[in-house]
């Protein structure tokens, strides 16, 4: 089967619950868990993006949520963070995490940081956080910092990104505007625990299931997984999966979304996305909704670091930023494409659900 570009678009917004059609998803651990993951290097970020899928929920739900655990932060793949399932965080940060933990040493030479100072500064963390503790990253430098353990510039933040990468620790709801950490043995007591085989299986099913049509190698970068071991993922999903043609591509999306056949993506579909939603970051290659021109609007300085982006039929057409007010939120948008008359108010309606979740008044400005 061949897609057209319209169609691919629609039933990647309908994969990543970014459509009505799809059916609309009911909390924070169903969200998770069909995606895989989700990026969330950048927590306000990261919980619009559960926002963005939940209607009706707040940023106050979704925060509730994670403090029932529905959901953690941890660097699963990529060395990045995502938010993922609770009980399936061990077996991706052992599947997927270990080519990056294998390339930390030459980080850690560049620190001045010895491995054998990694390893104690678990065991000072594993000590302190023993019987179900909880605390702030600045408390956690504090109590290595006790220990006779430099944690100046980025030798800290490198010791606790080592530990979760390690598996000894794992990123706790925020208290305050800080982050916390817990063990993750105490915050999960009982874990998934699937065959390797299993787990590639499964990372396989829910990456295309949450983004297809997609590629092996949209896959892998994804992942971060080899070539290898990407291709054995997607043999164990087995007829879960569909295979597509794309453009004279081969890809890969959830079988049964083929059955309830998506309408391709319309004019009239607005959305308002955080800077790291899966929508973009999900993909190696983007060019269906971004055009090349806007490339540097999106991630100025190619620096990793990408804008908050209004999708209209698709297609990234616009980047935002928001300023909190006393009671409002202040949302300057700046277009990459023109929009103008009906244009611009069915974004500032896009924009109506982004402000029930933050619970604040917008007011939306234009340049």
């Amino acid at each position: 089967m061949e897609l057209t570009p319209q169609q691919v678009l629609g039933l990647r917004m309908s994969s990543l619950l970014l459509r009505a059609s799809r059916g609309p998803a009911t909390g924070v651990a169903e969200v998770v868990t069909w995606l895989g993951a989700m990026q969330a290097q950048d927590l306000a970020s990261g919980l619009w993006s559960f926002g963005a899928r939940l209607a009706g929920h707040t940023e106050a739900d979704v925060t509730a949520a994670l403090e029932r655990r529905e959901a953690l932060r941890t660097w699963p793949m990529r060395g990045t963070i995502h938010f993922v399932p609770s009980r399936d965080a061990r077996w991706m940060v052992e599947l997927m995490g270990v080519r990056v933990l294998n390339g930390a040493a030459r980080r850690r030479e560049q620190l001045g940081l010895a491995e054998e100072t990694a390893v104690q500064a678990m065991e000072v963390l594993g000590a302190a956080l023993a019987g179900g503790g909880r605390l702030t990253r600045s408390e956690c430098l504090t109590v290595l910092a006790d220990k006779g353990i430099d944690t100046g510039g980025q030798r800290g933040y490198h010791l606790l990104w080592y530990a979760s990468q390690r598996g000894l620790l794992c990123i706790a709801p925020n208290i305050g505007n800080e982050q916390s950490f817990v063990l993750l043995d105490e915050w999960v007591p009982d874990p998934h625990r699937p065959e390797r085989d299993e787990a590639l299986g499964t990372i396989a099913l829910r990456y295309f299931r949450g983004r297809g049509p997609a590629t092996r190698q949209d896959f892998a970068g994804w992942t971060g997984l080899t070539a290898a071991d990407a291709k054995r993922g997607i043999a164990v999903a087995g007829d879960a999966l569909a295979r597509v043609t794309v453009q004279g591509v081969e890809t890969y999306l959830d079988a049964a979304l083929l059955d309830t056949a998506p309408p391709p993506v319309g004019d009239d579909e607005v959305l308002v996305l955080p800077g790291f939603d899966e929508y973009l970051l999900g993909y190696k290659d983007r060019s269906l909704m971004v055009a090349d021109e806007h490339k540097a609007a999106i991630i100025p300085g190619g620096n990793g670091i990408f804008q908050s982006t209004v999708v209209r039929a698709g297609r990234v057409v616009a980047t935002w930023k928001r300023t909190f007010t006393k009671s409002g939120v202040r949302i300057a948008v700046q277009p990459l494409a023109p929009l103008h008359g009906s244009d611009r108010a069915e974004v500032e309606r896009a924009f109506e659900q982004y402000a029930r979740f933050v619970e604040r008044t917008p007011e939306v400005r234009w340049p």
